[in-house]
């Protein structure tokens, strides 16, 4: 069985044009009119050897075997007079088979091209099956019901042009009905139906596939509605702002084409920075918007001449229309910059500034290589949508701002989700109090009672190979200047001494101010020196050599930095791998229980949780929390190390690290201090913990040289047997799981100052991964 719907539908479909020749048989016995009686006679006689026509039929090869008979057919139907405006066709109910045009409706499909095919607009699979039980409520069930979705034909014209059409459809000869195999829905089930148009599957239950018949065909009249649609899809497209993905509509360039039909058209769009008083681009449509005038009207005017412009702009906004490029006066012709319109074709073009209250937020521009397609009637079509314009700049403005605070709150600032809410209450009284005119000293945040966890990856030896590299850096710069001065040889040997005596500084016993002192002989004698050998006529392989030493100075410090930027670098790829690494990590942990949070990127990173009621006090809070935040920890821990081992062999310079967890079961409290705009310990009792922590990370092996740290290792530091019972079953947990060793060592850490009775474990790490 053919199906005449290319996608699944509860039809059996049938052409059939039984019930237009009931109709002409009506005529044929009840007109008083002889000549349509002869007229409707003639027409079934001729019919009567094609029983198909009127029994039904779904082989499409018949529709052009008897083309000539159903135009004669339906001929009543398509008035000749109208066929050259009408664009109109007969056609099978929410198909694409379409037959029998008129002769507008042949250009279009002519201009369009040999190998289009004609479809509905933006109606998938499913929407497409309710849509023809929607047409059996109507049919057969007689319910008053409307098509929830217009439709649509999207054609392009000869010049490639998109232009819609909006479908009107007459089914008035069509017959819709069940089969054996039909199922007949209550009237109950039909108006449950109805409520639930979106649930595809509930539909095909009591409308199964090709279980009713649709017979007949369907009369199909198009209306050109280019302009509006082309208006609601750009409505559309300005509404849709997604803050997460900022990502251009590539489609806006060709919504425009339509709108204003125009086909070689090229659209720009550039924010106006009322601080900096310039134009600026939009980085997401960078590869899709052109600014070909703009960039033209910024390089044809200086500094002083554009503000003067933008300034008085809010006085006189009137937009720019030129019609053909070539009719402007031959002094803008001749300025340099009008280059940038002759390279790029542009022949004709609108140039509108955006404006809210007098002040210009943006500035378009529409362009064409094609003379007069833009006018005064062009521009008079902005003025539909100049508003969502304004609102999908605002909007955009919004969320700018919007992810700007998110980044600054990220990345400047120490208040976490978690503790938010507590300032934002503080913040809500201080503004309801500013709205009655009252008074209000915003009090202090403190949170009390935590139960504080420390941990961090130090990048081990970070220092000593810094120094290291820059006595590469240095001894590298001074042998090539060694170089260059032996080659220049006259009046240079008082350089050559100096470097020699600086030489020996770094080899043997270098100084507090070496390198400062190396710095000022650069930049006062040195440098200037060789700057001036290069005006002069130097020989060229002097030349060359001073250009390829220039090339590696660092121009902020006069010095080679080569081997300490690829440290630096590799530093920088380090802490932000772990940073990320813990951030991501810190989503699951604070499904756990809220708990601040907050880390720090140094030479490695450490981070901070404090955890207690106060955090969240609409939460049951149990030490078990505790427990399983102290697990998820350790656990992270051991992903960022096995995560490390991965990459470190990409780094410019060989890293390593250690890590390190501290424990305290004392509680403590926190205060936010506005002075530094973060969160610290509060009270003299609590900066016992502060001390600790910032004596650990050297901390040795009791009556031993040995560090407690150490690369490929976790170390737990903690005060009593409780803490150590605690993380040995979490170390046991995370040996079965096999991502640490069976080598557990137990470790006395020495008497710190002030500090005694510091115990530790330390256990290395396997390469597997870590589980959830």
């Amino acid at each position: 069985m053919t199906n005449l719907y290319k996608k699944d539908s509860p039809f059996q479909v049938y052409i059939s044009f039984k019930k237009y020749l009931d109709v002409l048989e009506h005529i044929r016995y009840n007109d008083r009119l002889e000549y349509r009686v002869n007229y409707a006679e003639s027409l079934i006689e001729r019919t009567k050897n094609f029983q198909e026509l009127k029994d039904g039929f779904e082989d499409t090869t018949l529709l052009e075997k008897h083309k000539d008979l159903i135009r004669l057919i339906l001929a009543d139907l398509f008035p000749t007079g109208l066929t050259n405006n009408e664009i109109k066709a007969a056609s099978i109910p929410l198909s694409n088979i379409t037959f029998n045009y008129t002769e507008r409706f042949k250009d279009i499909l002519k201009d369009a091209g040999k190998d289009f095919e004609i479809e509905l607009r933006n109606i998938d699979d499913n929407e497409f099956y309710v849509f023809c039980c929607c047409l059996i409520l109507q049919s057969y069930f007689k319910k008053d019901i409307k098509s929830t979705i217009p439709l649509y034909y999207d054609i392009p014209n000869k010049m490639g042009i998109m232009k819609h059409y909006k479908i009107t459809v007459n089914s008035d000869f069509t017959d819709v009905y069940p089969t054996e195999h039909a199922k007949i829905p209550s009237d109950d089930v039909l108006d449950m139906l109805l409520e639930n148009l979106d649930d595809f599957q509930l539909w095909k239950k009591y409308f199964p596939s090709k279980s009713w018949v649709l017979k007949g065909f369907a009369i199909i009249s198009l209306v050109d509605c280019t302009t509006e649609v082309a208006l609601s899809d750009l409505k559309s497209s300005m509404i849709e702002i997604d803050p997460e993905d900022l990502s251009p509509n590539e489609n806006l360039v060709e919504i425009f084409k339509s709108y204003f039909d125009v086909p070689q058209l090229n659209f720009g769009l550039m924010l106006f920075d009322k601080k900096d008083q310039k134009l600026g681009r939009l980085p997401i449509y960078e590869n899709v918007f052109t600014h070909h005038v703009l960039d033209f009207w910024i390089n044809a005017f200086d500094e002083e001449t554009r503000k003067y412009t933008f300034n008085n702009l809010n006085h006189n906004s009137k937009p720019i229309v030129i019609s053909n490029v070539a009719n402007l006066d031959d002094n803008i012709k001749a300025l340099p910059s009008f280059s940038i319109l002759r390279d790029n074709n542009i022949n004709s073009f609108m140039v509108i500034p955006i404006m809210k209250d007098n002040e210009l937020l943006a500035i378009m521009e529409f362009t064409s290589p094609m003379a007069n397609s833009f006018n005064g009637l062009k521009l008079k079509k902005m003025e539909f949508f100049t508003d969502m314009i304004l609102f999908s700049l605002n909007r955009f403005s919004f969320e700018k701002n919007y992810q700007i605070e998110a980044i600054i709150q990220r990345e400047y600032t120490s208040i976490h989700d978690s503790v938010v809410w507590k300032f934002r209450n503080e913040a809500e009284k201080y503004f309801n109090a500013s709205l009655g005119k009252k008074m209000y000293t915003l009090k202090q945040i403190s949170f009390k009672n935590l139960t504080p966890l420390f941990g961090f990856s130090d990048i081990r030896s970070s220092s000593e190979k810094r120094f290291n590299l820059m006595l590469e850096d240095l001894n590298q710069q001074l042998d090539s200047l060694h170089e260059i001065f032996m080659m220049i040889n006259s009046d240079s040997e008082k350089y050559l001494l100096a470097l020699e005596v600086f030489e020996n500084e770094l080899n043997n016993e270098i100084k507090a101010d070496t390198e400062q002192r190396l710095q000022r002989l650069l930049r006062e004698e040195v440098h200037p020196y060789l700057q001036g050998k290069l005006e002069l006529k130097t020989d060229r392989e002097i030349k060359t050599k001073i250009k390829d030493y220039f090339i590696q100075v660092f121009t902020q410090t006069d010095l080679f930095y080569a081997n300490r930027k690829s440290l630096d670098e590799s530093i920088t790829l380090v802490n932000r791998k772990l940073a990320d690494m813990l951030d991501e990590s810190q989503v699951k942990a604070q499904q756990i229980f809220p708990h601040y949070y907050e880390r720090f990127k140094s030479d490695g990173v450490e981070h901070n949780l404090y955890i207690g009621h106060n955090i969240a006090p609409d939460l049951n809070y149990t030490s078990k929390d505790v427990n399983k935040l102290r697990y998820w920890q350790l656990k992270t821990m051991c992903n960022m190390e096995r995560e490390f081992h991965n990459f470190k062999r990409d780094l410019p310079i060989r890293l390593d690290i250690a890590s390190l967890i501290f424990v305290y079961n004392e509680k403590i409290d926190i205060r936010f201090r506005m002075d530094e705009k973060r969160f610290d310990v509060d009270g003299a009792y609590n900066s016992y913990y502060e001390i600790i922590k910032k004596r650990l990370d050297k901390a040795h092996v009791k009556d031993s040289s040995e560090r407690i740290t150490c690369p490929g290792k976790i170390t737990i530091v903690y005060f009593g047997m409780e803490n150590q019972k605690e993380y040995l079953e979490y170390i046991n947990k995370l040996q079965k799981k096999g991502i640490l060793q069976n080598d557990v060592e137990f470790l006395k850490v020495e008497d710190l100052q002030g500090i005694t009775g510091l115990l530790a474990l330390r256990i290395s790490l396997t390469n597997s991964a870590v589980e959830d």
